[in-house]
C-alpha cells in the first residue's frame, strides 16, 4: 500500500466522530486542540467525552448514526467497535468523497491516524501502513530523544532573543536534567562556567557560539558585568542565549544578578534548576545531610565569606561548605573556637560525581593538616558533621577516601 503523508488545518471545519468509547476518547481531545467544530455521534458515551460537550467544546448526538450524518464533513473518525457499522459509515464517506479513519481496520481504512508527540514547538507524526503499534513505539523513542536534546531541535529561522539560565549539576554531565540538556540543544550561544558539563558543549552544532566566562576563585575569564551584557547583547539581537552553570545558577551561582540584569533590558529570561553540588557532592560520596538521630537539617555557605561561624557551631545542623578550600584552616579554627567539638568528623569531596572523584576525612582538629598533605584543591564540597561517620555509607567508598596519617 502507497499512501501520501499529509498535515490537515481543520481549525474550524466540521469533523464529524462516530463512536463515543474508549478509542475515540483518545482522539477527539486532539481534534478539539487543533480547533476542530467536532461532531459526536453515539448512543453510548465515554465520561471524558460526555465532559467536552457539558462544557461546550464538542457537539454530542446521543443517537445511533444515521446516513445524510457525514454532509458538510471535511473528515469522519470511526470508532464505534461495531465493523457493520464502521464499514457503513466508511463507505458513506467514500460516497461523500471525505476522508475517512476506521478504527477497527486499518487496512481497510482510507486514512490513518499517527502517532503524534509534541514537544515545545516540535510535533512528530508517525504512521507505519497497519501497525499503529509500531508507530506509536518510533514516536516515543524519537520524542524522548527529543526531550534530552539528543536530536538537533535548535531554530533555524530567525525568533525572538531570550536566555535561559541552565544549572548542569555537581559534574557528571549524565547529571544534568533532562529539560537542561533540551534547552543547552536549543541554544545559539552558550557562556559557560569552568564547573559546568563542558563536555556537553562537543555535541552542539559548529556555528554554535561558545563563551568561556572561567569563574575559576583566582581569575575570572569575564567579570560579571560583561558577563550580564553580554546576555543582554546576543539576546537582544535575536539569539537564544543559555548560561551553563555547575551546580545551580541559585546557589552561590550569581544567577539572580543576571536575571536582574535581563528583566532590566526587557529580555526574555528563565531558570532551568540543576542538582547542587550542595547535596549532590556528600550524596556521591556516601554521606547524607541529614540522618535520623543525627542531623535534623543542613546549612550551606560559601568559603569566600565565613560570616556568622559563632551562629553555626552553635547549630546542631551540617555544614555544608562551597568553594572553601582555600579558607579551610579559619573555617575549622573559627568553628573549634565557637565551641564546635574538635573531635567534628570532617569530609571533603573534590570533583564530586566524575571519575577524579575523591574523599579526603578527618576531624575539626586535623582536616586542615589533612587536607595539606593530599593535595586537596577545588573543586571540592567540605561536609562538617556527625553525618559523615554514618556506617555503611561512606564504608562504600574506601577506594577513594584518603585519610592521611
Amino acid at each position: 500500500m502507497s499512501t501520501y503523508p499529509l498535515s490537515l488545518n481543520v481549525t474550524g471545519k466540521r469533523v464529524i466522530v462516530v463512536g463515543a468509547g474508549t478509542v475515540a476518547a483518545r482522539r477527539i481531545p486532539g481534534l478539539v486542540h487543533a480547533g476542530a467544530h467536532v461532531i459526536v455521534v453515539a448512543d453510548s458515551v465515554h465520561d471524558e467525552i460526555r465532559a467536552l460537550a457539558e462544557a461546550g467544546r464538542i457537539t454530542l448526538l446521543e443517537r445511533r448514526y444515521a446516513e445524510g450524518d457525514l454532509v458538510g464533513a471535511w473528515l469522519v473518525h470511526s470508532a464505534t467497535g461495531d465493523p457493520d457499522v464502521d464499514a457503513l459509515v466508511a463507505d458513506h464517506a467514500f460516497e461523500e468523497r471525505v476522508w475517512c479513519v476506521r478504527a477497527d481496520d486499518a487496512a481497510a481504512s482510507e486514512a490513518w491516524t499517527p502517532a503524534v508527540a509534541r514537544v515545545d514547538e516540535i510535533t512528530v507524526s508517525v504512521t507505519s501502513d497497519a501497525d499503529p503499534r509500531r508507530a506509536m513505539a518510533i514516536r516515543d523513542a524519537v520524542r524522548d530523544q527529543l526531550l534530552e536534546g539528543r536530536l538537533p531541535i535548535r531554530r533555524r529561522r530567525p525568533s525572538s532573543g531570550a536566555v535561559v539560565l541552565i544549572g548542569g549539576g555537581p559534574g557528571d554531565p549524565d547529571l544534568i536534567t533532562v529539560r537542561g540538556r533540551r534547552e543547552l540543544a536549543r541554544a545559539d550561544v552558550v557562556i559557560y562556567d569552568r564547573l559546568a558539563p563542558t563536555q556537553l558543549l562537543a555535541e552542539l552544532d559548529a556555528d554554535v557560539e561558545l563563551i568561556d566566562a572561567g569563574k575559576s576563585p583566582s581569575q575570572h575569564t569575564l567579570t560579571q558585568d560583561e558577563i550580564n551584557a553580554l546576555l543582554v547583547e546576543r539576546a537582544g539581537n535575536g539569539l537564544r542565549v543559555v548560561r551553563l552553570k555547575g551546580g545551580d545558577p541559585f546557589v552561590f551561582g550569581r544567577g539572580s544578578e543576571e536575571v536582574q540584569a535581563c528583566v532590566a533590558a526587557g529580555i526574555p529570561v528563565e531558570v532551568v534548576p540543576g542538582i547542587s553540588s550542595a547535596t549532590a557532592a556528600p550524596a556521591s560520596a556516601g554521606i547524607p545531610v541529614t540522618h535520623r538521630g543525627l542531623s535534623t537539617g543542613y546549612a550551606v555557605i560559601t568559603g569566600h565569606e565565613l560570616r556568622d561561624l559563632d551562629a553555626l557551631a552553635r547549630l546542631d545542623l551540617t555544614l555544608v561548605v562551597l568553594m572553601g578550600v582555600a579558607t579551610m584552616p579559619d573555617l575549622v579554627d573559627g568553628l573549634m573556637a565557637a565551641g564546635r567539638d574538635r573531635d567534628t568528623p570532617v569530609a571533603i569531596i573534590e570533583r564530586a560525581s566524575t571519575v577524579d572523584q575523591r574523599i579526603t576525612v578527618g576531624t575539626l582538629a586535623t582536616i586542615a593538616a589533612s587536607a595539606a598533605q593530599a593535595g586537596v584543591a577545588n573543586p571540592a564540597v567540605i561536609v562538617v558533621g556527625d553525618v559523615v561517620s554514618v556506617p555503611q555509607l561512606l564504608s562504600a567508598h574506601t577506594d577513594r577516601i584518603e585519610v592521611p596519617a
